[in-house]
């Protein structure tokens, strides 16, 4: 697309930078996205209204209305992944609701970007979801089609497959993974970055079959075991938790 002078990012953890730590909270690849929008073009505002665990109803419902308000050229909406890997929650519902939020912006005059979800297959228990996600983009890719949005594709992204694109609770992407999906967004904008994310990681040997058992337990009492229990209890990550950047705000303040 053309020059980029507003951006607001919608979403949940993924988009509000979780496990990419910064002086201060989470940066995060929409943050990196905007550094590279404004390294190209100096003067961008941007806003990210994201909060961790927000499902699609919220998300739509809340950030999508403020967006619009904003009146943002460039609009990234990454919503239902916290729905899909939720028992019961059909690809078809949510991303029904994702074409109602993309159906909003793209009247109220914004160019929409989108997301894929990962391929989880290589994650214990994440697995289970991998049909639900491949539909639920299915999906993604005819919104993306019908609206004429940008569309980032994570599912073939082979690099983000290794654990060392992740952080240790397997759910959220490290450093190294968030500046990979800024660079994969930028060429996606096109916008000019100097790096490329399709660089693999350096080859390991595979770990030994018992400490990878022994790392799957303690993943699981650690990160799995909180997970579930907030589910079954209604509570969410994002209880309490603001937007980082609830308004339009330079970049790089002058």
């Amino acid at each position: 697309m053309g020059r980029i002078s507003s951006y607001v990012a919608l979403g949940d953890s993924f988009t509000e930078g979780l496990e990419d730590p910064a002086a201060t909270g989470f940066r995060g690849w929409a943050d990196r996205l905007a550094e590279h929008i404004e390294a190209d073009g100096p003067g961008l505002r941007y806003a990210n209204l994201a909060v961790r665990g927000r499902i699609i109803d919220e998300i739509v419902a809340e950030q999508v209305p403020q967006a619009i308000a904003m009146g943002a050229d460039l609009v990234s909406l990454c919503a239902g992944g916290n729905d899909i890997l939720r028992p019961g929650s059909g690809p078809a519902i949510v991303a029904r609701r994702l074409e109602q939020g993309v159906r909003a912006l793209t009247e109220a005059g914004a160019k929409v970007m989108l997301f894929t979800g990962f391929d989880l297959r290589h994650v214990p228990v994440m697995r289970l979801a991998h049909s639900k996600i491949e539909v639920y983009n299915l999906h993604i890719h005819d919104i993306a089609r019908r609206y004429d949005a940008h569309l980032v594709d994570l599912w073939p992204m082979a690099v983000l497959r290794d654990p060392r694109a992740w952080d240790s609770d397997r759910l959220h992407l490290n450093g190294d993974g968030h500046r990979r999906v800024a660079l994969a967004a930028a060429e996606v904008l096109g916008v000019p970055v100097e790096q490329d994310w399709r660089v693999p990681y350096p080859p390991r040997r595979p770990p030994v079959w018992t400490d990878a058992r022994r790392e799957d337990l303690r993943w699981a009492r650690q990160f799995l075991a909180p997970w579930i229990n907030r589910r079954l209890h209604g509570r969410s990550s994002g209880d309490g938790v603001s937007p980082k950047r609830p308004g339009l705000t330079p970049v790089r303040p002058g």
